[in-house]
């Protein structure tokens, strides 16, 4: 019965894109369509003015592993989800009005990480891969290494901080997770993210000199001064024991960030908040400091998540802006759509795709309610994922499913797949022929998409991704650049300096002033010239 339903759902899907499709066609057939909004689009661009005053906001949104594939794939996915022509559709922040293109790569290797990646786009400096927060003199696992200062990358929020802007983190990952991490962690292992992490690579490193991340978000700045913390990963924070799914052994550190809060700041209101209702019931206008942490690992993907209890990331981006958006100073967050790397790593394309278009219902969220005046968004990616989308199929064909095409086993094939990934029992048979994926169904949301490769997990890709900004200085983020720059153009837009207000000499801050001079003549001559 079960498969019934879904075979009707299937051919009613399909009836109702071929309509849109044939309709589309029609209108499409006639050059006066193209030429009409070919020029309508050159005239609003002809329009279009440098905004170069200063950003009292900066919002980095970042889709973990949001490659260019899966930008064009999801844009057609969200259009047939509503019945309309998916491929001339648009996600929220592909209307933004400068585009550029990240490189990625870490110092060490081809293809990146998150952890690599973060220390780039949120700290100015490329590492080595799995290292957060260090520069490439700290090797994987040495953990002696990370601790001297002069070892260690300080990040925009740090920057922030000292220049007065409230901070803080939205993430669908666990918080201590390495995107996240980037934001307020140093360490030479991204996985170091408890107390029991730490330890269990006690063999391999002195690990007593170092700090796991959830201690350093709670203990250390900037993590301490965070006025928002919201994600996953309440795990890394609860101690273990009975009746608890906690792993740390050494101290509760939800209670220690209660304690600091009710210490080092008397009179304000700080919230810890679990659930959704929880959330959305809190009025942000009267709360100081929000610490929400959602699941004891990372957050469940939208398709299956009890939407009752846990919020979804636009949710969580609106009670962020809400709370910051009282600072006189202005403020810096961040905010990771992060599920849509774990869905690609078990090339479950379908999640991928919903998760960035959830990603871009975030984004869209943020540009309402703030002023494109004063705030600058940057929306780009850490890394790309090894997703492709290909086979010719014809237009507002099911983006899920397989093309018109047949290949020389005379069999069709998905129009996305991957270059490696889980091996599962459709893909190929005893004789290792592919299997017939003609009648699968592609409404199943754990269906995982074919890989040519067999390996545990799906890998990353050492694809560029795109870059996408509206604001204040938003015309620095064009053209090619190193991933690093993201952060110092960000800076420069908001006149905040990378060195801290009490470094003493002079000559430090000048070098910090001719950097951001640097910074805002190199963004010129992409824009110009």
């Amino acid at each position: 019965m079960r498969t019934s339903f879904a075979v009707c759902a299937v051919v009613l899907a399909c009836g109702a894109l071929q309509q849109v499709s044939a309709a589309v066609n029609a209108q499409e057939s006639d050059s006066k369509y193209w030429l009409e909004n070919g020029k309508r689009a050159v005239q609003e661009k002809s329009k279009m003015q440098l905004r170069i005053g200063k950003a009292k906001n900066l919002i980095i949104f970042l889709g973990d592993g949001m490659s260019l594939t899966t930008l064009t794939a999801a844009r057609i996915y969200q259009g047939q989800l509503q019945n309309v022509s998916g491929e001339s559709d648009h996600l929220s922040f592909e209307q933004f009005p400068f585009t550029g293109i990240s490189k990625t790569y870490c110092v060490d290797s081809q293809v990146a990480d998150s952890a690599c990646t973060a220390t780039a786009y949120l700290c100015g400096v490329k590492t080595n891969k799995a290292t957060i927060g260090v520069t490439a003199n700290v090797q994987l696992f040495d953990c002696p290494a990370s601790v001297p200062q002069d070892r260690r990358s300080t990040s925009i929020m740090q920057w922030a901080q000292w220049a007065g802007k409230a901070t803080g983190i939205v993430t669908t990952t666990r918080v201590t997770h390495a995107s996240p991490a980037g934001a307020f962690a140093h360490t030479a292992h991204r996985d170091w993210e408890s107390d029991a992490d730490l330890k269990s690579d006690s063999d391999k490193t002195n690990v007593t000199q170092c700090e796991d991340i959830a201690k350093q978000l709670i203990d250390n700045d900037p993590g301490r001064n965070f006025k928002v913390i919201m994600g996953g990963g309440r795990n890394k924070f609860v101690m273990r024991g009975q009746n608890s799914t906690g792993e740390r052994s050494d101290e509760d550190l939800i209670v220690k960030w209660k304690n600091d809060k009710q210490n080092r700041f008397a009179g304000k209101t700080a919230k810890y908040l679990t659930n959704k209702d929880e959330l959305l019931n809190t009025d942000m206008s009267k709360v100081d400091f929000v610490l929400g942490l959602f699941h004891k690992n990372h957050m469940d993907y939208r398709l299956k998540s009890d939407i009752k209890k846990q919020p979804t990331l636009k949710e969580m981006t609106s009670k962020a802006i809400q709370l910051l958006q009282k600072e006189p100073a202005g403020f810096v967050l961040f905010v990771e759509g992060g599920l849509i790397d774990k869905a690609h790593h078990s090339t479950l394309a379908k999640i991928a795709l919903d998760e960035t278009v959830e990603f871009s219902k975030a984004v869209q969220e943020a540009a309402t309610i703030t002023n494109e005046e004063d705030t600058l968004i940057v929306v780009t990616s850490d890394h790309a994922h090894t997703m492709s989308m290909a086979g010719y199929p014809k237009r507002g064909r099911n983006i899920l499913g397989t093309t018109n095409q047949v290949a020389m086993d005379n069999m069709t094939y998905t129009t996305l797949s991957y270059a490696n990934g889980p091996k599962k029992s459709y893909q190929n048979d005893s004789s290792c022929h592919r299997i017939n994926v003609t009648n699968d169904n592609f409404d199943n949301v754990d269906y995982q998409y074919p890989s040519l490769v067999d390996l545990d997990s799906e890998t990353h890709g050492g694809d560029d991704v795109m870059v996408f900004a509206r604001g204040p200085w938003a015309h620095l983020f064009t053209g090619n650049m190193e991933q690093n720059e993201i952060p110092l153009a960000m800076a420069m837009a908001a006149g905040i300096s990378t060195e801290p207000p009490t470094s003493g000499s002079g000559g430090s801050k000048l070098v910090g002033q001719i950097t951001l001079i640097a910074t805002v003549l190199l963004g010129l001559r992409r824009f110009f010239w």
